[in-house]
């Protein structure tokens, strides 16, 4: 009897219950040994590209590639430049990577780009956008003439003149440089809007409208309306603007652009309480995009309807928490 008790409270001499737990020991320090081999066979994959003998290019651009900061991708990437295995495409892409960060590297590498490939429309459109950053407006105009002269036909050269020239504010230069470039691309219809919206803001909307026009059958019916809308209401003919945006929503009802431009030009009349209504609506088919409760919150301050804009930007906050300060910023409470 009093081995028992004393069994019973030690537990079996013979180890039973330590056999019993085993198994369970040993299921956890499997599944920890598969979990550190799966890392380390992952942690393996990633260093291969840093462990293999770099002697080529690409080598060198894959480790740039996932490599954050200007400096140390210098430090990869300029070296390609004296690389005689490196190609004009590759050393392209090297001043692409270094383009934001350390244009006057980029510069160096897309000179050598030029220099080993001459005649490559690609490499002045580069060169054009690196002299630019720099200030370097004769660097970036003869780098864009040449791009020019190379590829007559080609429509790339002046949709960056476009570019360039809005950026610095000329408008009326940018329609005309875009203008030329539908001319060269009158199938595209994504200069064919672009050359439309520059030429409405450069108060040409005869030229809006017929770049608008070209595009019949090559753009949903839908989002023409839509622009020509825009041209109207630059052009101050809010009336006109609502009917073609009304049209555009009996074209497709879930078009959102739609009815935001609506609730804008709809407010420019004095129909606050449509523009909310057409803006709700925008919000509701474009959950993603935060802009429609922007636009109604900005109209309800403006009238200074204050708790209609508190309700709304605590919509915003709700669904757009992430961008909490980026809210508080474009929908201020006084």
């Amino acid at each position: 009897m009093e081995q028992a008790r004393q069994e019973a409270v030690q537990g079996p001499a013979d180890g039973s219950a330590t056999a019993s737990s085993s198994p369970g020991r040993r299921r956890l320090a499997r599944g920890t040994r598969s979990m550190l081999a799966v890392c380390a066979i992952a942690l393996g994959i990633h260093l291969i590209p840093l462990l293999l003998p770099r002697d080529t290019p690409e080598q060198e651009l894959a480790i740039a590639r996932v490599t954050v900061g200007a400096e140390p991708r210098v430090r990869i990437l300029l070296p390609l430049k004296d690389h005689p295995k490196a190609t004009g495409a590759e050393l392209r892409e090297a001043a692409e990577l270094l383009v934001a960060g350390a244009p006057a590297q980029a510069q160096e590498l897309a000179r050598e780009a030029e220099r080993r490939e001459p005649g490559k429309v690609e490499t002045q459109l580069l060169i054009a956008r690196i002299c630019d950053m720099e200030r370097m407006e004769r660097c970036a105009r003869v780098a864009l003439d040449e791009a020019r002269q190379l590829a007559p036909g080609d429509a790339r050269p002046d949709v960056l003149r476009a570019e360039l020239r809005e950026k610095n504010g000329d408008t009326e230069g940018a329609a005309q440089a875009m203008g030329e470039a539908f001319q060269k691309a009158p199938t595209d219809a994504l200069i064919g809007m672009r050359l439309a919206r520059l030429a409405s803001a450069a108060n040409q909307p005869t030229v809006a409208m017929e770049a608008l026009a070209a595009l019949q059958g090559r753009v949903p019916r839908a989002r023409l309306l839509v622009e020509q809308s825009l041209v109207r209401t630059t052009e101050g003919r809010d009336a006109e603007a609502v009917l073609l945006l009304r049209k555009a929503i009996d074209e497709d009802p879930r078009l959102s652009v739609a009815q935001l431009e609506l609730g804008v030009a709809l407010y420019r009349q004095g129909d606050l309480e449509g523009a909310t209504e057409a803006l709700r609506q925008a919000d509701r088919l474009d959950l993603s995009n935060p802009k429609a409760l922007l636009t109604l919150c900005a109209m309800q301050l403006k009238d200074q309807r204050l708790e209609d804009a508190r309700l709304t930007r605590m919509d915003l906050e709700r669904r757009f928490s992430e961008r909490m300060e980026f809210v508080r910023q474009t929908c201020p409470m006084p």
